[in-house]
């Protein structure tokens, strides 16, 4: 077999108006889904739209006979000539491609601090979509959860406590005993935990069309997990990082598929750049240990994998964003130290409810207007600027790594 690689230019393929030629250093590409998107060699950017006419397009049907498309190991999408014995880059449909016309987006804020998860969900119908919620059987993980099985999609509450989360199924199935919940043990404490949910959820033949990165803990004691890292930078960062990137390829079959981390403000708080970024700078050891500096660094490495992973697969239909839930809401999460416990029961009158605080998570989940939209960062449901050092694109890299690195050394391999 031989590769034939093929600049996708409206010029070499039929004949066309000079609007839809592309100029010098634009390829022509296409996603899972049919999306037409251009790149800019010069750049590396990509865009939606055509460089010179502006246009949308998509391709539709199926591939000509004797066409099959592949995916390479590492991620790269081409295409087989079976007939011609010939490999491609190119989507031989994009021949054929059809101008996308749609009615302007409205970007006007429909919702705000005060909006539920319940509001940002109205007159949505989820039937038949997958979606994982971690950390569903408390809090904004439960609320979540809740919402979207009440709007008909097939949740999976990916908990380490499986009674309580079978309790909170109950709870869900108790106001509608149609809702679809499935309880899946997910222990982000364990790495072979992750591995054995991700093969478990594999086995199901399920699609898997939201993946929602809610569980996390503050406020710990030092402590270290089975894999020798220290809990909150493994539980918060990297067993999501390790869980996302074991479903991808599940998602990707399911696009369009959304990915939701739920950061947080405090990931403004931390010193992390690309001069001193290590594996002891993340996963601080006990002599380091601040559980403060702990919690807001793994808080911003969840923005930096959230834009990371988005750029790596959205031209596969998968789009990644981050956000804020809310500040200082009574959940579960300050339950490991009472001085949290008791702030937090203070400003419970000043802050949202668990129904709010799930608004922004669904909204990066599942609203219209961002389909196709990520590597972006919410709070109150809008679209806001993350910390300098979380658009650090060279910090996101070099996190990128250190993550690969460490599940490497302790055996596992993506």
């Amino acid at each position: 077999m031989h590769i034939v690689v093929m600049a996708a230019t409206l010029e070499n393929i039929v004949d066309t108006d000079s609007e839809d030629e592309l100029p010098p250093g634009w390829e022509e590409r296409v996603t899972f889904e049919g999306k037409v998107y251009y790149a800019n060699h010069a750049t590396k950017s990509t865009q939606w739209k055509h460089p010179i006419s502006s246009k949308k397009k998509m391709v539709k049907g199926d591939l000509p006979h004797g066409w099959e498309m592949k995916i390479s190991e590492n991620g790269t999408v081409y295409y087989i000539d079976h007939i011609n014995e010939k490999t491609t880059f190119t989507d031989p449909r994009l021949a054929f491609a059809e101008e996308i016309v749609e009615a302007p987006l409205d970007f006007r804020q429909r919702f705000d601090g005060n909006s539920t998860g319940m509001q940002v969900l109205q007159g949505l119908d989820f039937t038949g979509k997958y979606a994982i919620v971690t950390g569903a059987n408390t809090g904004i993980g439960f609320e979540t959860a809740r919402t979207l099985a009440l709007h008909g999609a097939t949740v999976i509450l990916a908990c380490r406590n499986v009674e309580k989360a079978t309790e909170a199924s109950q709870k869900i199935l108790a106001e509608r005993s149609t809702a679809k919940l499935e309880v899946i043990a997910l222990d982000l404490a364990s790495l072979k935990s992750v591995r054995y949910f991700a093969d478990t959820y594999k086995c199901r033949k399920w699609p898997l069309h939201i993946l929602i990165l809610n569980a996390g803990v503050i406020g710990l004691p030092y402590t270290e997990t089975e894999d020798d890292l220290e809990m909150t930078f493994q539980v918060n960062h990297l067993s999501h990082f390790y869980l996302s990137l074991l479903l991808k390829d599940v998602m990707i079959d399911s696009q369009p598929a959304r990915i939701v981390v739920v950061s947080s403000e405090s990931h403004r708080f931390t010193d992390l750049s690309c001069e001193n970024i290590s594996e002891e700078k993340l996963s601080l050891p006990r002599n380091r240990y601040n559980s403060m500096s702990a919690y807001n660094t793994s808080k911003l490495c969840n923005v930096l994998f959230a834009i990371e992973l988005n750029q790596r697969l959205l031209p596969l239909g998968v789009t990644v964003n981050a956000l804020h839930p809310g500040n200082m809401m009574s959940s579960d999460l300050p339950r490991n130290w009472w001085v949290f416990r008791l702030l937090f029961a203070i400003v419970r009158p000043f802050t949202k409810t668990m129904q709010q605080g799930s608004a922004t998570t669904l909204y990066c989940a599942t609203v219209p207007e961002l389909q196709g939209i990520g590597g972006m960062y919410f709070n109150n449901c809008c679209r806001c600027e993350p910390s300098e050092a979380a658009q650090d694109g060279k910090l996101a890299t070099e996190l990128w790594k250190i993550s690969n690195k460490m599940l490497s050394d302790r055996s596992f391999v993506l």
